[in-house]
């Protein structure tokens, strides 16, 4: 884990080894780190079986993230989001199969993972479309329609 910089802690009930486990199956260059367990103190707080993963540290690509197992008090919605830019078709469709198995599929290439997490998989050319004048029109008529986003039709291609 890092000392210095910005890591993303993810909380789940009890899932946070396996959640770390599915990312890192799913995205190139990741990792899984170290992974704490709770002990017998603080029980009557945190309400853990002692030997539980209490804490799995991963990290996608670099980003570093902390899976925490805190208890079911507190769950994902839609205003936090991880945003994964693409380059080919090839991974957005390995990434919108991966992420949505489980989970949900939303519009704009927005998505829920088993987990609850929010992500949206984009290629990577979009935001040159869109700043372009002559073509931001029929490209936002095009995404729009679209669940997962298709870049030929963004492209015209």
């Amino acid at each position: 884990m890092k000392k210095n910089g910005l890591t993303v802690c993810l909380w789940f009930d009890d899932q946070a080894e396996e959640a770390a486990k599915f990312y890192t199956s799913v995205f190139k260059n990741s990792r899984i780190g170290s992974i704490s367990r709770y002990g017998e103190e603080g029980f009557e707080i945190h309400g853990k079986k002692a030997g539980t993963v209490m804490v799995a540290n991963f990290s996608i690509d670099g980003q570093e993230f902390i899976a925490l197992n805190g208890g079911g008090q507190f769950r994902f919605n839609e205003s936090v989001s991880f945003q994964v830019f693409c380059d080919t078709q090839e991974e957005i469709d390995h990434l919108w199969a991966k992420l949505t198995e489980g989970g949900l599929e939303g519009q704009c290439g927005w998505l829920k993972d088993r987990f609850g997490v929010s992500w949206q998989v984009i290629p990577s050319v979009l935001s040159q479309l869109m700043s372009d004048p002559k073509q931001s029109e029929r490209v936002t008529k095009a995404f729009l329609r679209m669940k997962k986003f298709n870049i030929a039709e963004l492209t015209g291609n």
